[in-house]
């Protein structure tokens, strides 16, 4: 008779009842009753209240009845920690009884139980179970240390029992050696830092022993250990792949995929001429083939994991193209992965039979699937080059289908066979044009007026078929608008007779009538470019274009050697490595491939320097804190000696690829679109008028246009007259073009006179130091006051404060010496050279360790992105790039410390929310906190608005021959009212005073001419 009945009751008041039966005599009545109570317990009804009645049952001999007395008190413990105490007798007793399952059935539970009074009463049962002579017991007991490590880690350290536990690596019994390793694992896991599993030659062997005879999971514990170690040499390497290499044939999928990442790992150690290499490759194909007959959901990882491989190392599965043909009754998750890893597989060799598959598939009655085929014989074109003819072929039969959603496809795709291979097979666009007005898809749109563009000399009609495109400008997606606004613009500089009037009017769309920042940006450069350089403009806009990659989606290399170091885990699925998808990923240690034998990369640690080469020091905030009173009260206040600016450090990359992309979101490789920000760097003449030439909004290499310089704050009263005998001494910190200053006013509310005044500052964290004397020219007379700038410099002592940004002062004069602190805003020391190459801030960002990323939320801020942007860059805190992820904007930002350490920053702005996500990464993670609070300073604080140069009017035909930039157009930003004042640029603004005539008129509201007209004469 099954358990079931207990199941099935529906009695009331059963309470009651339970306890009366478990306070029975009879066995057998109280082993039923405590079954009636686990059911209740499991179908979630409350059954708390029979606590001390189910605890009394503990005292028995039968093991059943003790195994459902533990489970009830793994549940119920937690809740009633002051009535689970009444157990601990028991468990101790339990612990020292003679069957061992009862031995470790109560360490088990105890180590279950989660209740910080229980663990005290833990560690003396733990110990002596950890050295029973029952290896049961012993296995049982390791799993226990990690489960209280979990709850108390301190408790564990100072018990000793860590050291037992790696003591247990060397047991006799395999299954103890794989529950130790396990134990261990987890418990490293949580404590990156500490070195738990110290894997030596004499260790790796016994864990290799042990592997053949533990179960299946021990043997998943043990490899993934082994994944974590590094071999000294090649031998090494290879004498572990040869002793793995049998986990290769197990039934367990994930043993297989185990054995694969440990194998795939070392393999990067052993040379490729070895015959031992050809060997393992072969090996390693059969395993993975066979993964692909299980069950799809099996299949599907399987796919995720060979997908990395693939990317890795294609050789190994490069004759088993035909096992990832696509079957008919595949899910379409699995579907779309086979065909992934069929594209890595094409080669010159398999095309013909790929392709023919791939042409079968666009057939298929599922959408998704049908377009992901099309797209696979354009990447099959782009990939292998002699395939590139048949491809096109097939892609015009299945455009001859009118099958809506395959014409569209594979337009997209044509589009890129044409980057790939210029002038080759433009015949094709005849029957392109076709199937124009059976577009609808955003995507397909632009791709076909790319073509147009691109191709309009080859295309009688270009100007009419892009005509049609126009006529519902405002209804397109951005991405159709951008598009048609470039092909018009190559239309007009490849035939301008015919196409002025076209050219004027999507001109005047994107830049007057769209509200769309991107479309209007790009508006006003070709304009700017049309209007005064149409050389330029043809060079610019008609370049040549780089021939686009074969494989666009492969993973960036470095991710992809992490990812291979976690094949078999989540993160292989999700191809991201665990810190993106772990929530509190302190805790994730970086894994990285070991150095390929005989490469050119060292494999000495990039800390280590060559003997005579000077290490390039890691920038930091250096020493502690001392006796800081003391250090001031023996400050010499003479005259600051002043000292070379210190050379910033280089920041330290590691074995990064610079050139490897990284982020792959951030070079424009998911989804969302991409925009680069405007150049940031600095003016070289900052005395040079704004408007001076073309250094206004629309120079392509001078930023935004605006120097607002960096924000500073009001006063404050540092020294309060009362402690310093009547001088009164307030200031504040700014930075004006790469000088920082202390700007203060020293204010005598005494009844004497003040005079000799002399300055020094104490040892401080960034080295802030006077440049010059305290110079006060005259004495002070009471209740006068005197306002000096004191230029600062930061070649001074270094000793870390807390807070950080803490900077302790001594002022002297002819009455006495006075000591006062005061906090200086980070921002003082943001350097003007802090804008990161775009290459450089990817790699960067993933070198430096998750753990050191920060996340702050910065509320109450009403800006957009570009206001934003243009207000932190007055700052020195530099846009890299911006684009947009579903609404959201994202700024890339970057900015270093006068001491050489880089600050990378993610800004994100929902446009309807004011509360802005900053992220943070650096090097140095204790400046984060300090660097949030200078971005929300700068925010926050409002600033008067200064008007803005823009872009010069475009003239009629007859005043061609006029200078293009004789007139500018001057207006204040989009918060200001409108009103916009057209003005001539006279001779004291470097021009020749303009004919009345070539003045246009600017619509209301707008920085941009009503009627604009493009001379043709400046095209030919």
């Amino acid at each position: 008779m099954t358990d079931s009945k207990y199941f099935t009751t529906t009695k009331k008041g059963e309470i009651f009842e339970l306890k009366a039966e478990l306070n029975s005599d009879k066995k057998e009545k109280k082993k039923e009753a405590v079954k009636k109570v686990i059911a209740s317990m499991t179908v979630g009804k409350d059954v708390s209240a029979l606590f001390p009645d189910v605890v009394n049952c503990m005292q028995t001999d039968n093991l059943e009845l003790k195994k459902l007395v533990y489970l009830y008190l793994m549940n119920y413990a937690k809740s009633q920690p002051d009535m689970a105490i009444m157990a601990v007798n028991t468990f101790v007793k339990d612990c020292e009884d003679p069957n061992p399952l009862i031995r470790a059935l109560a360490v088990r539970t105890m180590g279950c139980i989660r209740v910080d009074k229980i663990t005290e009463y833990l560690c003396e049962p733990l110990r002596k179970c950890l050295k029973d002579e029952d290896p049961y017991v012993r296995k049982t007991a390791a799993v226990c240390v990690a489960k209280l490590h979990d709850i108390n880690a301190q408790l564990v350290e100072d018990q000793g029992f860590l050291d037992t536990l790696k003591d247990l690596i060397s047991d006799s019994n395999p299954m103890v050696v794989a529950n130790a390793v396990a134990a261990l694992s987890e418990i490293a896991e949580s404590h990156p830092s500490s070195n738990l599993l110290d894997l030596n030659p004499q260790s790796i062997n016994k864990l290799l022993t042990a592997l053949n005879e533990c179960t299946e999971w021990g043997q998943i514990f043990i490899l993934d250990c082994l994944a974590n170690y590094m071999p000294k040499d090649d031998r090494e390497a290879q004498s572990i792949c040869e002793r793995v290499t049998p986990r290769l044939s197990h039934a367990n999928s994930a043993v297989v995929l185990s054995a694969v990442k440990v194998l795939m790992k070392f393999m990067e150690m052993l040379s490729k001429d070895l015959d031992y290499y050809g060997t393992l490759l072969k090996k390693l194909a059969p395993p993975l083939v066979t993964l692909l007959s299980a069950e799809p959901e099996l299949q599907y990882v399987a796919l995720r994991n060979i997908n990395l491989i693939v990317q890795k190392r294609p050789e190994i599965l490069k004759h088993e193209m035909k096992v990832f043909f696509v079957k008919y009754n595949d899910p379409i998750y699995v579907k779309l992965e086979k065909l992934d890893i069929m594209i890595r597989l094409a080669s010159q060799a398999n095309i013909a039979q790929v392709l023919a598959e791939l042409k079968e598939y666009a057939t298929e009655v599922d959408v998704d699937f049908v377009r992901k085929a099309v797209r696979a014989i354009g990447r099959c074109a782009i990939k292998v080059e002699q395939s590139a003819e048949r491809c096109v072929s097939t892609l015009l039969d299945l455009i001859q289908t009118k099958v809506n959603y395959v014409v569209q496809e594979a337009i997209v795709v044509i589009k890129d066979i044409f980057r790939k291979y210029p002038n080759k097979y433009e015949s094709v666009i005849a029957t392109l044009c076709e199937n124009l007005d059976s577009l609808d898809e955003p995507e397909a749109r632009a791709a076909m007026i790319w073509i147009v563009g691109e191709y309009a000399e080859r295309i009688d009609n270009a100007d009419e078929l892009l005509e049609s495109f126009l006529e519902g400008f405002h209804d397109e997606s951005t991405q159709v608008q951008l598009q048609l606004l470039t092909a018009i613009v190559k239309l007009f500089l490849k035939k301008p007779t015919e196409t002025q009037e076209l050219v004027q009017q999507v001109l005047s769309l994107a830049t007057q009538d769209s509200d769309n920042p991107d479309l209007r940006d790009r508006g006003y450069i070709y304009w700017r470019l049309l209007s005064t350089d149409p050389v330029a403009a043809k060079e610019v806009v008609l370049a040549e274009k780089p021939l686009i990659s074969e494989e666009t989606d492969l993973i960036e290399p470095t991710l992809l050697d992490e990812l291979i170091c976690y094949i078999g885990t989540l993160a292989s699925v999700y191809h991201k490595p665990p810190s993106a998808f772990v929530e509190g990923s302190r805790g994730v240690v970086h894994k990285s491939l070991p150095p390929r034998t005989g490469s050119s990369e060292s494999a000495e640690s990039p800390d280590t320097a060559p003997s005579g080469v000077q290490a390039a020091e890691q920038p930091a905030v250096i020493p502690t804190q001392g006796d800081l009173l003391g250090d001031l009260l023996n400050l010499d206040l003479g005259p600051p000696v002043s000292g070379p600016p210190i050379a910033t450090s280089s920041v330290q990359m590691g074995a990064v690829d610079l050139l490897g992309g990284g982020l792959d979101s951030l070079m424009g490789g998911g989804g969302s679109s991409f925009a680069p920000a405007p150049s940031t760097a600095m003016p070289t003449n900052l005395g040079a008028p704004l408007g001076s030439g073309l250094g206004d909004l629309f120079d392509l290499t001078g930023g935004v246009g605006t120097l607002s310089g960096s924000y500073v704050a009001p006063k404050t009263v540092w020294l309060p007259a009362m402690k310093a005998k009547g001088l009164e001494i307030s200031g504040t910190f700014s930075r004006q073009v790469g000088s920082i200053s202390m700007d203060l006013v020293l204010m005598n509310k005494a009844l004497q006179v003040m005079s000799d005044f002399a300055i020094q500052f104490n040892r401080n964290s960034f080295g802030l130091a006077p440049a010059a004397p305290l110079q006060v020219h005259a004495p002070l007379a009471p209740n006068q006051s005197v306002e000096i700038s004191l230029p600062l410099n930061t070649v001074g002592s270094v000793m870390k404060m807390d807070p950080l940004n803490n900077l302790q002062v001594a002022v002297k004069n002819n009455i006495d010496v006075f000591y006062f602190s005061t906090l200086y805003p980070l921002h003082i020391l943001f350097v003007e050279d802090g804008k990161m190459e775009r290459q450089m801030f990817l790699a960067t960002w993933k070198d430096i360790p998750n753990e050191n990323e920060a996340q702050f939320q910065i509320k109450d801020c009403s800006l957009n992105a570009d206001a934003v942007s243009s207000k932190l860059q007055g700052s020195n805190i530099f846009t890299i790039a911006k684009r947009n992820v579903e609404g959201q904007d994202m700024l890339y930002q970057s900015l270093k410390l006068t001491n050489g350490i880089w600050v990378l920053a993610e800004l994100r702005i929902q446009p309807s929310n004011p509360s802005f996500t900053l992220s943070l990464k650096c090097r140095a993670p204790e400046v984060s906190q300090y660097v949030y609070q200078a971005y929300e300073t700068i925010l926050k604080t409002k600033v008067l608005p200064q008007p803005v140069l823009l872009f010069s009017s475009l003239f009629p035909p007859e005043e061609a021959g006029q200078d293009p930039c004789a007139c500018l157009l001057s207006f204040p930003p989009r918060n200001q009212p409108p009103g916009i004042s057209l003005r001539p640029r006279g001779p004291e603004n470097g021009a020749g005073a303009p004919s009345p005539a070539g003045l246009g008129r600017a619509e209301e509201g707008r920085g941009v001419p009503a009627s604009p007209s493009i001379p043709v004469a400046m095209c030919v």
